[in-house]
Formats: structure tokens, sequence, C-alpha cells
């Protein structure tokens, strides 16, 4: 079975999905933290070992992770101001995966 860390790298190598603040290292103890924008004043991170897969639209970006299968997970789904917006996301979660890879 593959792991969850080999998707994440396969996607990164694809394009595909990944940033961390400077107060939580983004690959300690088994996690690849990922701050999501802020929803109602709390602060939330997503375990990027976990993403299945990443939409990135031109009003909104759609993040689903956990689950054994496609469909079984969760998801976060935020709206963009402008497909930059989404672009400079999709940057720092790149960021965030390679770092967590080395």
């Amino acid at each position: 079975m593959l792991s969850p860390r080999f998707l994440l790298l396969v996607s990164l190598c694809l394009g595909l999905p990944a940033h961390a603040t400077e107060e939580v290292q983004a690959g300690q103890g088994g996690f690849c933290l990922f701050e999501l924008p802020e929803d109602g004043g709390k602060r939330r991170y997503i375990n990027l070992n976990i993403v299945q897969y990443v939409e990135v639209g031109k009003d909104d970006f759609k993040i689903v992770y956990g689950g054994g299968a496609l469909g079984s997970g969760h998801e976060s789904k935020f709206a963009l101001k402008s497909p930059d917006e989404g672009q400079a996301l999709m940057e720092r979660l790149l960021k965030t995966a390679r770092a967590c890879a080395h």
C-alpha cells in the first residue's frame, strides 16, 4: 500500500500541492503542518501527510484529506479574492511540502 507521504511527493512532482508559519515547524513529529486560511478568528493547521488532493479554481481553493479512499475523507474549502491568491496559497503549500520532505 502506498504511504500518504509518497503520494504527496508524487503530487509535488506533478506540480500539484504546500507552508508553515514561523511558530510551528513544519516537519516535526511525523507531521507536515500547513496553516489554513483563518476562519472566524481561529488558526487551523492541516497535516499534509494526509492530503489526498488539492483543487484550485478561479474563485475557490479546496484541500481534500483523510479517509482511505477518494471521497471518504474531509475537505477544507476557501473562497479566493482572485486567481493570484489561489496561486500564492498553492506556492505556500508546495514550499511547506518541500521543507517536510527534507
